[in-house]
Formats: C-alpha cells, sequence, structure tokens
C-alpha cells in the first residue's frame, strides 16, 4: 500500500459555500467528482475517514488508478490517500509557487519540452497547461 499526502486546504471544493466545503468530503461525493471528470472508477472502492481517502480495488489500467488518487488528493479537505499500486509506484508531483508544467517537465523527466505528456498524464483534472497552483500534486508520466 502506499500513501500519499495531499495540501489539505488547497484543491477543488466538492461543495458550494465555505461551510459547506469545511466539511469533509463522503465516499460518495468523492466518487461522483471522479465520474463528473470522466474517470473510469469501474473496479474501484472508495473509502473516506476524517481527512483520508482509501481507494481499493482495481481499476481499469494502472494510468486511471493513478488519475483516481490524484482526483481523490486534489479535493479540498484530504490529506492523504492510500491506494496499491496496480504497477510500479506511481511518480507524482506536488506543485510549488512559480512552477510551470515546463518546468516540472525539465526537473523531472530532463527536458521541457515533455510538459504536453505530463498535461495529457493529468487530464481532466487539468484543463490548461497554464492552470495548476501550489500545493497539487501532479502524475508524471513514465518515460518511454
Amino acid at each position: 500500500m502506499g500513501l500519499w499526502s495531499f495540501v489539505k486546504d488547497a484543491g477543488s471544493s466538492l461543495f458550494g459555500s465555505k461551510a459547506e466545503a469545511a466539511t469533509l468530503p463522503q465516499a460518495e461525493a468523492v466518487k461522483a467528482d471522479m465520474e463528473k471528470m470522466g474517470l473510469d472508477t469501474k473496479g474501484v472502492e472508495i473509502k473516506v475517514d476524517g481527512d483520508k481517502v482509501t481507494v481499493e480495488g482495481r481499476a481499469v489500467s494502472p494510468e486511471m488508478k493513478e488519475k483516481i488518487i490524484l482526483a481523490a488528493g486534489n479535493i479540498q479537505g484530504v490529506a492523504t490517500v492510500e491506494a496499491e499500486s496496480d504497477a510500479a509506484e506511481p511518480v507524482f508531483y506536488t506543485v510549488k509557487k512559480g512552477d510551470t508544467l515546463s518546468a516540472i517537465a525539465q526537473h523531472t523527466l530532463g527536458k521541457a519540452s515533455l510538459y504536453p505528456s505530463i498535461f495529457e498524464a493529468n487530464k481532466p483534472m487539468l484543463s490548461h497547461p497554464d492552470k495548476i497552483y501550489p500545493g497539487q500534486m501532479l502524475r508524471i508520466p513514465a518515460q518511454s
């Protein structure tokens, strides 16, 4: 089992108001948010215990499992996600102030020009390459 830490106060809110956002997310809301993003949660069970989300089961692919882990962790109020990886341990990167996808690609993949592969690996959580924020965790794809 892997355990990944996220910035609890960063991320998207599943709720409309600040009062509702203070409420910790429930499993149904987390899963519904993932499905709304187009993530295939078949074969995966989501559990919420306080500010920890547990992802159990086998996803349709290792890449989908990594995206599910990220989607859960990038929800406001979630501090940790625990999951068993379906393949090799995924590589994640936490965005720092001033980061760009190009800079992240240079740091993690060795070439700034590989930023589109990071963007693609994080769809649908990312809607545009310039829309990243400090504290957000991104999936770094394996190099081919």
